[in-house]
């Protein structure tokens, strides 16, 4: 089996843990960790023993056994930073939102396919045994035709304006952030909506600290939030004209997930996840479309992440909000 060679680009919280779900996987290896500041990528490097760090992105590209770089900088960088990589024909894992718009999106997947270069936005819900569990819910009919979709994901962020989550010149907000969540679930279960309606309160730095969005189906609703001024129950429900699907809290993490059917609790899945953070599912479908040699995700594809970027955009419209 091939050792897939793994590169970080953006070393705050979120690649710790990235890391450390990756360091419980065979066949993959941390070499090499990038970060604006040089002492912090020594630091890391040396914290989960990477032979490489440095401050320049150009440069950790030109090593040679780097198979992919996830990008776990702040939004408003992904755009450059992914660029860059499949300029140099580096595979890359990109967190999300992909980029800022649909506009920025649509640039890297046209640039992923001519370089034939792989190219996935690092959507982990997608991955979870809970989130593949409900969509084999629905596919047997468990529930019958889904009606309705409520989710949230909500949590009191202390306000700091300077830093990542309000501040407008580095993508804050909870709609990028977080609302990501709440929307993708629609769209993996539902597709594309007919409609949508959005309302939101916007902090004094100009993001929004709270989102609530409907959006309008055929034969089907949903009904989602994001706040980062209040904690939420955090819980994705999935209503059918048979019954009901819970994803327990926090759903888009969650290791548990419950099948009501006519009101009636049939059958609950659940998984343990003691010593990762639920990063490891994504990362080994990553090492396994690289070991095929494809150039995106069968199960997360590029028109995927095109048809999210297209709500997210179509809900900031609604709540005016511009970066």
């Amino acid at each position: 089996m091939k050792t897939i060679n793994w590169g970080v680009v953006g070393l705050g919280g979120i690649a710790h843990k990235f890391v450390q779900d990756l360091q419980t996987l065979d066949g993959c290896e941390l070499i090499a960790v990038c970060s604006s500041s040089a002492e912090r990528a020594k630091d890391f490097a040396n914290q989960y023993r990477a032979e490489f760090s440095t401050d320049s992105l150009a440069e950790m590209l030109l090593i040679n056994d780097l198979d992919v770089v996830y990008v776990a900088a702040e939004h408003v960088r992904h755009h450059e930073i992914v660029v860059q990589c499949l300029q140099a024909g580096i595979a890359v894992l990109g967190e999300k939102p992909f980029a800022m718009n649909a506009h920025q999106v649509a640039e890297i997947v046209a640039l992923s396919r001519s370089k034939k270069v792989f190219l996935m936005e690092a959507l982990w819900t997608r991955f979870m045994p809970t989130l593949l569990q409900t969509k084999e819910w629905i596919t047997a009919n468990k529930i019958g035709q889904i009606k309705a979709i409520h989710a949230d994901f909500g949590f009191k962020a202390d306000f700091f304006p300077e830093k990542r989550l309000f501040n407008k010149t580095l993508g804050g907000g909870a709609l990028l952030d977080i609302g990501i969540y709440p929307i993708f679930l629609s769209y993996v279960l539902l597709g594309m909506p007919k409609q949508i309606e959005a309302v939101a309160s916007i902090t004094e730095t100009g993001v929004d600290g709270a989102t609530t969005m409907s959006f309008l189906y055929e034969k089907a609703t949903a009904a989602l939030t994001c706040t980062l001024l209040a904690a939420t129950r955090c819980e994705g429900l999935i209503y059918g004209e048979n019954g009901m699907i819970l994803m327990h809290s926090r759903w888009h993490e969650s290791t548990e997930v419950s099948l009501f059917e006519n009101e009636k609790q049939e059958e609950k899945f659940s998984f343990l996840r003691e010593k990762t953070r639920g990063y490891e599912y994504e990362i080994a479908h990553v090492n396994d479309c690289l070991r095929q040699e494809l150039t995106e995700s069968p199960l997360w594809s590029l028109t995927d992440s095109e048809n999210l970027i297209a709500l997210l955009d179509a809900v900031r419209v609604k709540i005016g909000l511009e970066y």
